[in-house]
């Protein structure tokens, strides 16, 4: 392990937290119970007192990470081993392949093709000839099926704002074409080529100047548009829109065989949707009939409410196989013809423990089937009319973190990672009698060795006695001595299952620092299906937060760590989840790092695309709802924990909240709050304050949620949090 050296407090001198306004007057009622809000001031981000706020607490951390000696060693080491080169999934369309690739340290991934798999790959789109910087990211990539176009989106500044932009492919020549305001939208071709749909947002007043991405103003009014090829798009077909629910977001596909639209409503984040279906082939005129009309695509109603998730697999003509949740909380595969409409079959049932994550139509008349084990995967072929079991295809212990299949074709391609293993793509050809994995391409890193590694499975008992399964990732011959530096990730919510994948600044954080990374599958996720989801949602958030700090304390007892050296982390839901264990326990923790996460529960809904959150957390506006909130929101419950009777070494743990000035998903607003409320109620509030530990934030610039961040950014980022956590936890570095 790491040699560990001088606490937190003797490491860093106490801060000089800079002041910040406090509106006392700003105070609201919530069905009766006043609650004051003296930071509101900070929600508006193009204030100049919020500006300056910002300034001062950047240049606050940036002088708390000089301080951080291992922080240039570590930005080194995981400059090294990201420089290897990186490909996605390759895709089929037209007859050519497609796929991303980044050389090492290259900003971001670009876009080639080839026209078989033997020949010379060609480069189509290279997105950091875009920005100087490589702010510029490709959000998303569609082909036409007959391979003749890409449609591409481009975010700047890692915002949810899309612009999207048409190639030709045959000689990489740009269209005019340009669609603004794209959101929350995948680009869904017809199968004549001729044009896409996509979703939009209305766009701002005239005369109203955006930085798209800084703006906190709630999303409302989603709106489907198809687009032709070479027109303007104010010409745009308007094919769905429903001003009674502003709040609804609709996504649109097209079938394979081009003869059905099927749109996907949306309110919130949970795993439902309504599902209807336009048959393009019944259009007299096709779309083109709806050109300079009012008129919206005449859509059927298949599903009218939001009971269960529907999700087409494959069709043939109006008979549909659909993957559900209906009365599956592990989900399932049902058909049904929509001729008649009410008859729905099972083709393959919920499995009585494992989660049935996709389905993807192959090879005629097969189904590629991906499950859910104990959060590991597991792949099969089966028949589509019948869902029999044909082949198991064999996996090591892992996940599956692409797929690439289409109904007419019998070559797949599946991308796999593990903790251990930065990308193994496999080709399988499923018209041979044998069906066998065979290794397409294999990344990797010079100076990795993963025999050095040990990666185990364990099973921890939350508060309730509920089993959860978390992984353990350590150097080998790893000693039980309760002094390990350890790492602990979650999340928790809207049904997202943490899966094993590979990060090389973990692995420099094991291999050089002698770190233990552990990440925890706690409830609210949907590593055991729905109902595992609920478990941690709306009224039972809080189990959540009991099965993280279990998780904590399984560490702890079982001697891999102590609280002194225990670090939690976690990234949006992640980081109210650390967050909200952090108020909890201050005791159990030797640092915190929150990213973008939500820390306002009691204003989240009015911001952006906060609105949608409300499934998974419920809302203030509702009585009961509000009181669910009020007990775990991370702004509203920090407390002194000197003044709980526990003496005053008792303070909380060394912390960094980051955020993002362009995150218009989680508004940077919510890190800043609770910014300046810690501060002020730990350290500027008291006299003499117990409060040494420090608590500064990582604001970056021209970034956003996560998505779209240029390689060197990522480094940055990992470097100045693992230094902090490093020089908090006074742990050294290991040649």
């Amino acid at each position: 392990m790491g040699s560990l050296s001088a606490a937190a407090s003797e490491s860093l001198p106490p801060l000089p937290y800079p002041p910040a306004r406090r509106d006392e007057s700003v105070v609201d009622d919530y069905h009766g119970v006043r609650v004051a809000d003296p930071y509101r001031w900070l929600e508006d981000p193009d204030a100049e007192e919020v500006k300056e706020f910002v300034e001062r607490q950047a240049a606050l951390t940036d002088s708390v990470l000089a301080r951080c000696e291992e922080r240039e060693r570590l930005r080194r080491q995981i400059t090294a081993l990201f420089d290897h080169p990186r490909y996605s999934t390759p895709f089929k369309r037209g007859g050519k392949y497609f796929y991303y690739h980044n050389t090492g340290l290259q900003a971001q991934s670009v876009i080639y093709v080839q026209k078989d798999l033997d020949g010379e790959a060609e480069v189509l789109l290279d997105p950091n000839i875009l920005s100087e910087d490589g702010t510029v990211a490709l959000s998303m990539a569609s082909v036409s099926k007959d391979g003749r176009y890409l449609a591409y989106g481009l975010s700047k500044s890692g915002s949810d704002w899309v612009t999207i932009k048409v190639m030709r492919i045959d000689d990489k020549t740009p269209e005019s074409d340009t669609i603004s305001w794209v959101k929350f939208s995948s680009v869904s071709w017809t199968l004549d080529g001729k044009g896409f749909f996509y979703g939009r947002y209305p766009p701002p007043e005239e005369g109203v100047e955006l930085d798209a991405g800084t703006e906190t103003k709630i999303n409302l009014n989603h709106e489907l548009y198809y687009h032709f090829l070479g027109t303007h798009q104010s010409e745009d077909i308007l094919c769905w829109r429903d001003p009674e629910y502003p709040k609804y977001i609709f996504g649109i596909s097209v079938t394979n065989d081009g003869k059905f639209a099927l749109l996907h409503i949306t309110e919130g984040c949970d795993p439902v949707n309504k599902l209807y279906y336009c048959d393009l082939c019944s259009l007299p005129n096709g779309l083109e009939g709806f050109r300079g009309s009012n008129e919206m695509l005449p859509f059927v109603k298949l599903v009218d409410n939001f009971e269960a998730r529907y999700s087409a697999v494959a069709n043939d003509d109006s008979e549909f196989t659909f993957l559900t949740n209906k009365g599956a909380p592990r989900c399932k595969l049902v058909r049904v013809d929509l001729k008649e409409p009410d008859l729905w079959t099972d083709i393959l049932p919920e499995h009585e423990r494992d989660v049935l994550e996709s389905a993807y139509a192959v090879n005629g008349n097969q189904i590629l089937v991906c499950y859910l084990r104990d959060v590991k995967h597991i792949l099969q072929i089966r028949d589509m009319s019948t869902g029999d079991l044909l082949h198991c295809l064999p996996l090591d212990v892992g996940s599956v973190s692409g797929i690439s299949a289409r109904r007419e074709n019998s070559e797949i391609f599946i991308s796999f990672t593990s903790f251990l293993s930065p990308g193994i793509i496999y080709r399988c050809n499923l018209a041979t009698e044998v069906q066998e994995m065979k290794i397409f391409q294999e990344i990797s890193i010079p100076g990795f060795d993963r025999t050095e590694f040990d990666v185990k499975q364990v099973f921890v008992s939350s508060k309730d006695a509920t089993r959860l399964p978390m992984f353990i990732v350590s150097k080998k011959n790893l000693k039980l001595d309760g002094s390990n530096p350890t790492l602990l990730y979650g999340y928790g919510g809207f049904n997202i299952s943490l899966k094993p994948s590979f990060h090389v600044s973990r692995v420099v954080l094991a291999r050089n620092l002698g770190f233990v990374f552990c990440l925890a599958n706690i409830r609210g996720g949907g590593e055991y299906g729905e109902e595992w989801h609920k478990a941690g949602s709306l009224s039972k958030k809080q189990n959540c937060f009991h099965d993280f700090i279990a998780a904590a304390e399984f560490l702890v007892s079982n001697n891999y760590t102590n609280p002194k050296h225990l670090c939690i982390e976690g990234s949006s839901n992640g980081g109210l989840l650390v967050a909200a264990c952090m108020n909890q326990r201050p005791d159990l923790f030797g640092c915190v790092l929150a990213h973008v996460g939500v820390m306002d529960m009691l204003r989240f809904h009015k911001f952006t695309i906060g609105h949608a959150w409300t499934s998974d957390y419920g809302c203030s506006d509702n009585e009961e709802e509000f009181h669910w909130l009020i007990k775990y929101s991370p702004l509203h419950n920090i407390k002194r924990p000197w003044e709980k009777g526990s003496g005053k070494s008792c303070q909380y743990p060394p912390t960094m909240l980051l955020t993002a000035d362009h995150d218009d998903r989680v508004v940077p607003l919510h890190s800043l709050k609770l910014l300046a409320t810690m501060q002020y109620i730990l350290c500027n509030g008291v006299e003499n304050s117990p409060q040494t530990n420090p608590i500064i934030a990582r604001i970056d610039r021209k970034a956003g949620h996560g998505a779209g961040r240029p390689t060197q950014k990522l480094i940055d980022e990992a470097a100045d949090r693992y230094s902090f956590m490093a020089k908090v936890l006074g742990v050294s570095w290991i040649d």
